[in-house]
């Protein structure tokens, strides 16, 4: 805040400073402004009647924030229960559900009311009035095939749920290992961060002494840091996988989670042709198929009775000035004199629509052995790699860094020769754990192929 004045030649020494002495003391003062508001001491709310408890709790998107620990079991559980995706499909089957109870009502009675008047614009002239109630009466059995045809489109429905489950299930438990995968190389990089400090204390200790050059400790210093540059991209790669899974799970993407399975090799794995035969069983899409089919078959049914009239029926009461009441009833059916017109029309199109879905369950029952075969080639192939990087890859690896960095230490080696088996270490390492995610990965997607978990396989058989 500035301060403008005019002094006086006139005043004394005394009043000047007296002056100062105010301003100093009013610059002490806070003082409040738009640009820079100063915080007000928050006073305590007043308590109303219609004032909401303190221990209300009010659900949002933010109670999911909170930390969850759950394995890979838990983890699908969880999705099966919480994603969205499954309570729109259920609210399908509710659908469908309702349906059958349509399909399979009779239509509300219709009332009748007339009036014989000799001017129709006055009331008064009614000289008779006639009342009635009709009600129309389906042929026999063609509620039944409507309502078949309508449970068929309720098992398609239900049939749909359960292969989105499934596809919900290997989703999640992709994402679940995928989290593993990335905090398995985190651990890794953590490790070739730590050989590579130990790389430059080394050199240095070398450059010391004179038997290392200064380019070997810019190396030694540069490999650290491509180290360091790894563990920052790594947390990309974790936050990522979070947010996948927490996707699947129904909660916010940044919401944290913690997982406490291992990432292992997948147990063995049945003969193909075992999986073949219980995918042909087992997967959904088949069984949707078939449901649509017998429903197709009842419509076609249903669509060749076109020649069975419902029939509507009719009962009116006459009343008329002067004349004791009389009764009416009637029976009115509709005639297919164009019958080539359903011919042509709803039957062919109901017996088109079996030759699709027939044609449709032979292509799929193809597809699910294809399906199958890929997926058990990519599992088995996947679960080999694995074992083999860890039984014989790693183990190598881990003894040439070994004997480099002895050597290395006693001045025996140079700096390329343990970069180099450095290098062949991190990514023997990295391969270990893609394979173990990889085959991982490969097993959930070949029980997505069968449609159902695989069966346990005895001691010793063949992966």
């Amino acid at each position: 805040m500035q301060h403008h004045f005019v002094l006086e030649n006139s005043r004394s020494g005394l009043a000047v400073a007296l002056l100062f002495a105010a301003l100093a003391a009013s610059a002490q003062v806070p003082q409040t402004t738009k640009s820079n508001p100063q915080p007000r001491p928050r006073e305590p709310p007043a308590q109303t009647p219609a004032a909401r408890p303190v221990d209300t709790v009010v659900l949002t998107p933010v109670a999911s924030s909170m930390l969850l620990r759950l394995s890979r079991q838990e983890a699908i559980a969880d999705a099966l229960a919480n994603n969205p995706a499954l309570v729109a499909a259920r609210a399908q089957v509710e659908e469908a559900r309702a349906g059958v109870v349509m399909a399979g009502a009779w239509a509300d009675p219709s009332l009748l009311a007339d009036a014989i008047q000799t001017n129709p614009l006055r009331p008064g002239t009614s000289q008779g009035s006639d009342q009635g109630v009709g009600v129309t009466v389906p042929f026999p059995g063609r509620t039944r095939l409507r309502r078949d045809v309508a449970t068929s489109a309720l098992r398609a429905a239900e049939f749909n749920v359960t292969q989105l489950q499934q596809q919900i299930a290997s989703q999640a438990a992709q994402a679940y290992d995928a989290i593993l995968v990335a905090l398995r190389h985190r651990d890794d990089l953590q490790q070739a961060r730590s050989l590579a400090a130990d790389f430059v204390d080394k050199t240095n200790a070398r450059f010391l002494a004179g038997t290392a050059a200064r380019v070997d400790v810019i190396k030694a210093k540069t490999d650290l840091a491509s180290a360091d540059n790894d563990l920052i991209a790594n947390e990309r790669a974790i936050a990522t996988a979070r947010a996948s899974l927490n996707r699947l799970l129904g909660r916010m993407g940044g919401a944290p989670i913690e997982t406490t399975d291992a990432l292992e090799v997948p147990g063995t794995i049945a003969e193909v042709d075992t999986l073949e035969h219980l995918a042909e069983s087992s997967r959904p899409e088949i069984q949707s198929l078939a449901a649509q089919l017998e429903g197709a078959r009842q419509a076609t049914r249903l669509a060749s009775q076109y020649w069975a009239p419902d029939f509507n029926l009719t009962l009116t009461r006459n009343n008329t000035d002067g004349a004791p009441s009389t009764y009416t009833s009637g029976v009115t059916i509709g005639v297919p004199v164009f019958f080539w017109q359903h011919r042509r029309g709803e039957v062919a199109q109901a017996r088109h629509r079996e030759e699709e879905l027939t044609a449709n369950i032979a292509d799929i029952r193809a597809q699910v052995s294809l399906d199958v075969q890929t997926a058990y080639a990519q599992a088995s192939t996947a679960i080999r790699q694995a074992i083999f990087i860890r039984d014989q890859l790693l183990p190598e690896a881990r003894e040439v860094y070994r004997v480099a960095n002895v050597s290395y230490g006693l001045g025996g080696s140079s700096a390329l020769d343990l970069l180099d088996a450095k290098r062949t270490l991190l990514d023997a390492e990295s391969q270990y754990v893609d394979a173990l995610g990889a085959a991982n990965d490969a097993v959930a997607a070949l029980q997505l192929a069968i449609g159902a978990p695989l069966p346990p396989t005895a001691p010793g058989e063949k992966r």
